[in-house]
């Protein structure tokens, strides 16, 4: 790949090259993809349909679920078609676009996790005004405040990226078009600008996981406060869902940007696997088999239709 050929092909190493592998991991994913889809449009439907659920935190779920949706469709169904293709290529227009939407949906699902703490925060520690401080004006600015920030970080990493040149080798240690990994192959780099790059995806992260921290902190002060068991138990059953949500991301997401750096790739692939594909799947389970309102309306919804079938 000559300096500045913006039009050459990218080649996606992959998660593996053993052939013996492709078709079972093939399957796999195909299996999570189908269970992400399944998951997420189900609970965008439920919300949108159950009255009971049209309130400000699952209206930031819904935000979540459709955020988790178009994550893994931005993933998956390339590595699906690398899975059976002998040639695992990707033109420079199509990797960028890829890690466009990438940066911009991943930057949103940890902005949207964030929210979604504040509002635990405000229904636990300030239950009286809650109604008040999370309108549904505010919700709306809220949310497009989640979708500015990952638009603005999606676009700087994007821009930098596609201004560098690459040549020497052209294969991409990686399954999809990741930052990292693009600027592994890059062959004019420019530090200072790729500094203020790292720093802005170190801000995204910790910015949000500090918010996330706070919120919890006076949560967890306030729920010590709480002297009936009861009201403890149905406190914490709030946050549960949201807790194992932000756990499992932000976990995988730190050990992939901020560990320190081995050279192996395996290990990079491994916990990317977690926040681009498993956690979408993930999301819309965590929410529906431990949140009591949407395994109620879900049973609603069940029984309402086999009432209908009876009929």
């Amino acid at each position: 790949m000559s300096p500045g050929n913006h039009s050459a092909l990218f080649v996606l190493e992959g998660l593996t090259d053993q052939p013996g592998f492709q078709i079972p991991l093939f399957s796999l994913f195909l299996f999570i993809y189908g269970v992400s889809l399944a998951g997420n449009l189900g609970l965008l439907f439920l919300i949108r349909i159950t009255p009971q659920l049209h309130t400000p935190m699952y209206y930031f779920l819904s935000n979540l679920s459709f955020i988790d949706l178009c994550y893994s469709s931005v993933i998956i169904p390339k590595m699906l078609v690398n899975f059976v293709s002998e040639k695992n290529s990707t033109a420079f227009s199509e990797c960028m676009t890829q890690l466009f939407l990438f940066s911009f949906f991943g930057i949103d699902d940890s902005y949207m996790l964030t929210v979604m703490a504040y509002d635990r925060y405000v229904a636990i520690c300030n239950p009286l005004l809650y109604n008040v401080i999370i309108s549904r004006r505010v919700c709306v600015l809220l949310s497009t405040a989640v979708y500015a920030m990952g638009a603005f970080g999606s676009t700087v990493h994007t821009t930098y990226i596609s201004s560098r040149s690459f040549c020497g080798t052209n294969i991409i240690h990686h399954y999809f078009c990741d930052i990292l990994p693009l600027l592994n192959i890059a062959c004019s780099r420019d530090y200072t600008k790729e500094f203020w790059v790292m720093m802005l995806v170190g801000f995204n992260v910790f910015a949000s996981v500090l918010a996330v921290f706070i919120s919890y902190a006076f949560i967890l002060a306030s729920i010590l406060r709480i002297h009936s068991v009861d009201g403890r138990s149905k406190a914490f059953s709030t946050c549960s869902s949201h807790l194992a949500a932000v756990g499992v991301f932000y976990g995988s997401i730190i050990f992939m940007y901020f560990k320190p750096a081995t050279g192996d790739t395996t290990q990079e692939k491994v916990a990317s696997v977690f926040y681009t594909t498993v956690i979408p799947m993930l999301n819309p389970l965590i929410y529906s088999l431990r949140n009591k309102d949407v395994k109620e309306a879900i049973r609603k919804l069940v029984n309402s239709g086999l009432l209908s079938q009876s009929v």
